[in-house]
């Protein structure tokens, strides 16, 4: 398979770009292809503008956003790599989900309100986040993001199978992280084939 891996975070030091760097390790590993998207290095706009929204009339997209659609036309899978903040995604990380898995592109909610008008793909979002799991789940965090992300938005998107991986206590001690270092690298090597939807 060719992998797309997205990473959302502006320290290139960041325990997100180490995330990144092992799964794409665990990738090649399976003999997968592996591209990379780091946002905030490439100078990605993720400010929805009147530009997006003129799209709709003329079907023209602007060019950063043909570009991201070109690696996603390539992708079998798509990795998101992005720090768990104030229990959503970070700005990057929306705004390109906001401009670039456009109406009209990604899913149009005519014909099939829950249909996405891409082909299947394997989806995996890798979210380091500070706090520990059972903070996340008593709390009904988990739940939420699992309706609003696994149920909705990557639907739309064609990601089947599709999972949300938490990287708990990810600011805790060395030996926890490099255990979040190591899961990181099995979510890649694992990584499984798309799948239709009918076949989940």
């Amino acid at each position: 398979m060719h992998v797309l891996a997205i990473l959302d975070h502006p320290n290139p030091a960041s325990f997100s770009a180490a995330i990144a760097q092992k799964f794409m390790e665990g990738a090649k590993a399976a003999d997968h292809t592996v591209e990379l998207a780091d946002l905030h290095a490439e100078g990605f706009n993720p400010l929805w503008s009147m530009a997006d929204i003129e799209r709709k009339d003329d079907g023209v997209a602007p060019p950063d956003v043909v570009k991201e659609q070109e690696r996603i036309a390539r992708a079998d899978a798509i990795c998101l790599i992005f720090p768990l903040f104030w229990w959503g995604m970070p700005s990057m990380t929306k705004g390109w989900v906001d401009r670039v898995w456009s109406w009209g592109w990604a899913y149009d909610q005519l014909d099939d309100p829950e249909k996405s008008l891409q082909r299947p793909r394997s989806g995996v979002l890798l979210i380091p986040a500070g706090a520990r799991s059972d903070e996340i789940e008593n709390e009904g965090y988990l739940a939420a993001m699992e309706t609003a992300w696994t149920k909705g938005t990557f639907g739309y998107f064609g990601f089947s199978p599709r999972k949300i991986e938490l990287l708990y206590g990810s600011t805790g001690s060395l030996i926890r992280r490099q255990s979040l270092l190591e899961k990181s690298y099995q979510v890649g090597f694992t990584l499984p084939a798309p799948k239709r939807l009918e076949e989940t």
